[in-house]
């Protein structure tokens, strides 16, 4: 399933064939799938009418298992009285692309850490993508994450996206980033016929929400390569990306430089700064994780609950 639009789901009826435009399927989910939710990358079962004839519309009748779900946590705008609404951004994606710009505007390494966190959560790889490569180097971020061996690909305006493609080829991944990171720019870059809204960067240094729905796109066939060029999953412009519904103990998952550090903790350490025992100030301290790393990682602990912006 690749979009959504007002309770119409557009569905490709043949995820492998090459043909341009992709044979699709617009479809209502069944009265009998109940309050199961159908979400951009899951692989459904139809009836009906599938000819894909203007007018014509299927019935999604069966959800099959989903190999992974990225979610994350609703803003604050988004809160009900139950509570922060969890969203599912995507199923059965494989690798997460964090986009972030390296100048207007700057990158933010919390929202990249939240990511981070996210991805390996939901066990899909994540990949860094720094755009704006030509405003500003790279070197800042990329010490930040010198201990994580982070995948990682930079990107220009007059680059050929070659190492990006290679990536991407064989894969579905998801791109999430800020508005105004590029992001929507990349995607048309990736998928000319895509003709992804695109926006400026505002004077305060944030971007404007450009793309409004999550899609799935197919990327073009590479001329003379084997291999399945792949499929990218363009998301909203986030503010922020929730963490309530991941565990305190699957946080610590995110930050892989800190894990070692806490086998000396006493027995139900929280890893606090209110722990005068916490093993992670030693580790840090010795040199063996950066210290902006372990705060990051504490502001997450401190703040999950209420889940301030990243």
């Amino acid at each position: 399933m690749i979009a959504v639009d007002r309770g119409r789901y557009t569905c490709v009826l043949d995820a492998t064939s090459t043909q341009a435009p992709l044979p699709t399927v617009v479809a209502m989910r069944a009265r009998e799938l109940g309050r199961k939710s159908v979400v951009v990358g899951d692989r459904v079962s139809l009836v009906g009418d599938v000819s894909g004839a203007p007018g014509a519309l299927a019935r999604i009748v069966r959800i099959a298992e989903r190999g992974s779900v990225l979610r994350r946590t609703a803003d604050d705008d988004e809160t009900t009285a139950e509570g922060r609404l969890e969203r599912v951004v995507v199923a059965n994606a494989e690798q997460l692309v964090i986009v972030s710009a390296l100048a207007d505007p700057p990158p933010r390494t919390g929202f990249i850490d939240r990511c981070l966190v996210a991805a390996y959560d939901a066990d899909i790889e994540p990949l860094l993508c720094l755009t704006k490569a030509d405003l500003a180097g790279p070197d800042e971020v990329l010490d930040y994450y010198r201990e994580l061996d982070l995948p990682h690909v930079l990107c220009r305006p007059d680059s050929d996206l070659t190492e990006l493609r290679a990536k991407l080829a064989g894969r579905v991944s998801v791109l999430v980033g800020h508005s105004g990171v590029g992001k929507s720019t990349l995607v048309n870059r990736l998928v000319p016929a895509a003709l992804r809204a695109v926006g400026e960067v505002s004077a305060v240094g944030r971007g404007r929400h450009t793309s409004t729905s999550a899609v799935v796109l197919r990327l073009p066939e590479i001329e003379g390569a084997r291999e399945d060029p792949g499929w990218i999953v363009d998301t909203p412009g986030v503010r922020s990306f929730g963490l309530a519904h991941v565990s305190a103990a699957s946080l610590l998952h995110g930050f892989p430089d800190l894990v070692e550090g806490t086998l000396v903790c006493p027995p139900n350490c929280e890893h606090t700064t209110a722990e005068p025992e916490c093993g992670l100030d030693a580790w840090v301290a010795a040199g063996n994780a950066d210290e902006r790393r372990l705060a990051s990682y504490r502001r997450l602990l401190a703040s999950r609950a209420g889940d301030e912006p990243g």
